[in-house]
């Protein structure tokens, strides 16, 4: 029964990057649609969208942190 908390944990860091992966993807396509539409806005686009990328790689760097943190404090 010792390697269930390593089992959760790999399971925890599985959905921490399917779900970062998400949406980087989703925030890249509406940037792409953005700039598709509009491409004299691009440079404000680009801005607008490189604060929220920061933000969400940030979270998800955290929660790995976090989740192998409870790993090697069992």
């Amino acid at each position: 029964m010792q390697f269930l908390h390593y089992f959760g944990a790999a399971l925890g860091l599985g959905m921490i990057v399917i779900g970062a992966g998400m949406g980087i993807g989703k925030l890249a396509a509406a940037a792409a649609d953005g700039i598709a539409r509009q491409p004299n806005a691009a440079d404000k686009i680009t801005g607008a969208v490189n604060l929220p990328l920061f933000l969400l790689e940030g979270v998800a760097i955290l929660a790995e942190v976090f989740a192998l943190l409870v790993v090697l404090m069992k």
